[in-house]
């Protein structure tokens, strides 16, 4: 049987905190933008060490839209960088780029950006930088009812067989393994309209410290605590 170590392939992300942060300091909330990408690679660094496969990242969300437009304009700048500063590392490393959510309304700068990423590096499989940009699970559930329904209106699926791995299979995450361990940060305690069929039996951590604050360290003791939890899917606990 595997160890647990073994067993933890896929990490979620809410990188929540960046505007307080940057107030704390008195500073522009894009600023907190900008440093909150510093940690994004750092993170994955871990996970790469780790042998963590997959890596989600809430970036931005379908109710984003209604943060000021400077700071939305900012956001998108610093996406745009980040994929063009470490795109030829994920080609070294073998880490293929996904995106979840609409990016049909993304700037058409950040779209050709995204597509460029995912194109060069679609043929990887060695780890997944899954980044969820204009996404809400809620809106995700009612593009999967509806591709679903349409089969079923197609004569292509029966009404009768429609589970679990049904639906799995019209998610974003289709092709990813399940989400074992979902972590907030910022002291915020909610999902947000996140992965929220995904997340069903994960582990969740919520930090109090602000996502441009989240360094190597405290992902680490993220990921030593859940090492240290019982997983039981509903059934009873494996611990003597």
């Amino acid at each position: 049987m595997a160890n647990k170590q073994e067993t933890l392939q896929h990490v979620a992300l809410i990188m929540d905190g960046n505007g307080r942060w940057a107030k704390q300091r008195n500073l522009p909330r894009h600023l907190g933008h900008k440093e909150g990408c510093e940690r994004i690679i750092e993170t994955f660094e871990v996970c790469k060490k780790r042998n963590i496969k997959v890596l989600t990242l809430y970036a931005f969300s379908t109710e984003n839209w209604n943060r000021p437009k400077a700071e939305i304009r900012h956001l998108f700048n610093y996406l745009e960088s980040f994929f063009k500063k470490n795109i030829k590392k994920f080609e070294r490393d073998g880490v293929r780029v996904q995106v979840m959510g609409d990016v049909t309304r993304l700037p058409l700068k950040t779209q050709k950006t995204l597509e460029e990423a995912i194109a060069r590096t679609k043929d990887f499989d060695n780890f997944v930088f899954n980044i969820a940009l204009n996404y809400g699970s809620q809106q995700e559930l009612v593009k999967a009812t509806k591709e679903i329904a349409k089969e079923v209106q197609d004569g292509k699926l029966d009404i009768q067989d429609i589970n679990e791995d049904t639906i799995s299979k019209h998610l974003y995450t289709h092709n990813l393994p399940p989400v074992d361990l979902m972590i907030r940060t910022s002291g915020e305690c909610r999902l947000s309209n996140y992965l929220l069929y995904q997340l069903a039996y994960s582990e969740f951590i919520f930090t109090e410290t602000y996502w441009p604050d989240f360094k190597e360290k405290e992902f680490e003791a993220c990921l030593d605590e859940y090492y240290k939890r019982d997983r039981r899917y509903g059934g009873l606990s494996k611990k003597k």
